[in-house]
């Protein structure tokens, strides 16, 4: 199928944190989708809503009615991390603010991707605890998605996701080769043209290993400021808008 309207809606990974900065702008995998969306449909528009820092509620109050409004026929809905990091979580009340982001954009006509979450626990080693809940959330995710034809790009049985290669330095962010696989991968997902399965593949050489000295830095990096933020009751996203709020055509 060719889309003509593409519009993506989440947090940072779909606004596209790790591939670029605030300076020159970021692509991101939605950016990349796009581009290859409109090799095949030169007349394709696309729209992302996405901001940092936002929860699934979030999403489902501040940008699902924009992107109804822009009647696509494509929407990408990935969120649920920032929940996951959160003290109180529920994978049942995030998978509930997603299914209505599901039901609603289906309902209009919409073909929806998302996308499962990977195993943290490798990627940050000192995320192990938050296993059960990557889990818990991406089986309420694949049972959402289900009840409404939703194309599920299941990430988390691929170890390959999971190479520190992939990642920013926060760990939280793919980089910008981290984003080109999770663009194929949602290509794969809508059997677009030229999509394969190569992003489950591991790359042919091992990882560097994870050092002490690795995890201190990120702990004082990253983590604690995060956490300061969290503590003063901020996010990343305050102030901040869509940087594509309206349907475009790709320049």
């Amino acid at each position: 199928m060719a889309y003509s309207r593409f519009v993506a809606l989440g947090d940072s990974q779909t606004e596209g944190i790790g591939d670029g900065d605030d300076l020159t702008g970021h692509r991101g995998w939605a950016d990349r989708l796009a581009e290859r969306l409109a090799t095949t449909n030169p007349d394709l528009t696309y729209a992302n809503l996405a901001v940092r820092g936002k929860l699934a509620a979030d999403v489902r109050r501040d940008q699902l009615a924009p992107a109804l409004a822009l009647r696509p026929d494509l929407a990408s809905v990935v969120a649920g991390m920032n929940d996951l990091l959160r003290p109180k979580f529920s994978a049942a009340e995030v998978a509930g603010h997603l299914e209505a982001v599901f039901a609603a954009l289906t309902g209009a006509g919409a073909h929806v991707v998302t996308l499962t979450f990977p195993d943290i626990g490798v990627v940050t080693p000192l995320a192990r605890p938050l296993r059960p809940r990557v889990l818990a959330l991406n089986a309420a995710i694949r049972a959402a998605a289900e009840r409404h034809g939703v194309t599920v790009v299941d990430t988390h049985p691929y170890p390959a996701v999971c190479d520190a290669r992939l990642w920013s330095a926060d760990r939280l962010h793919a980089n910008a080769l981290g984003h080109a696989l999770i663009a194929d991968a949602v290509a794969h997902g809508l059997g677009l043209p030229g999509a394969d399965d190569s992003w489950r593949r591991p790359f042919p050489d091992p990882a560097g290993r994870v050092t002490a000295m690795t995890e201190i830095r990120w702990l004082a990096g990253f983590l604690a400021p995060w956490l300061l933020r969290r503590v003063r009751g901020r996010s990343s996203g305050d102030g901040r808008t869509a940087k594509r709020p309206d349907l475009l055509p790709l320049a």
